[in-house]
């Protein structure tokens, strides 16, 4: 088994330094990033020192990762159509009451037409349509339950943590609407 790599052997706080400052020089310079990362590690008094070329290949792996999550992310926007939850379930909400208006319109003019009976068939559309207007509506609030507490969870482990403060935590929660 190969030895890890130094890259490897650092501490969290200075990878995450790491990987912001290589994001931030658009993953260049990494001359100097080396000599800052070990000049960062020597005020720690730590031993371990970075080769420019070790943070290169770090460097190259994270470039990839990047762009894997930049692409997923323009993908994923794109998917939703560029617009929040909220608004797909608020027109959800609209396109049910058009639905029911329709089909009250309709059912009206079969009744009025004739001998006041509605053809089972029209009925059977509406009510299909219906159904899967309101599956799909449900849907949608059902993923952004689990958004909701997906953050929520976020928000008390960040507590947990020490990372933000209680009274931080109910701010956040009201603004997002979930207190």
């Amino acid at each position: 088994m190969p030895p890890p790599r130094k890259i490897d052997l650092l501490p969290p706080e200075f990878r995450r330094e790491l990987q912001e400052e290589l994001r931030e020089s658009g993953f260049a310079d990494y001359e100097g990033i080396a000599e800052r990362l070990n000049f960062r590690l020597e005020g720690a008094g730590l031993e371990l020192r970075i080769q420019k070329s070790a943070i290169h290949a770090f460097g190259s792996e994270y470039k990839e990762f990047v762009k894997i999550q930049e692409e997923s992310s323009d993908w994923a926007k794109q998917w939703l159509g560029e617009v929040g939850m909220e608004d797909q379930a608020q027109r959800h909400n609209v396109l049910f009451q058009m639905l029911t208006s329709l089909a009250f319109k309709s059912m009206k003019a079969q009744a009025l037409k004739g001998d006041g009976e509605i053809d089972p068939k029209e009925l059977h559309f509406i009510g299909k349509m219906m159904k899967d207007l309101m599956s799909s509506s449900g849907l949608v609030q059902a993923m952004q339950e689990k958004e909701r507490k997906a953050q929520s969870a976020k928000l008390d482990a960040a507590v947990e943590s020490g990372e933000v403060t209680e009274d931080f935590r109910q701010k956040a929660r009201e603004i997002m609407g979930f207190a």
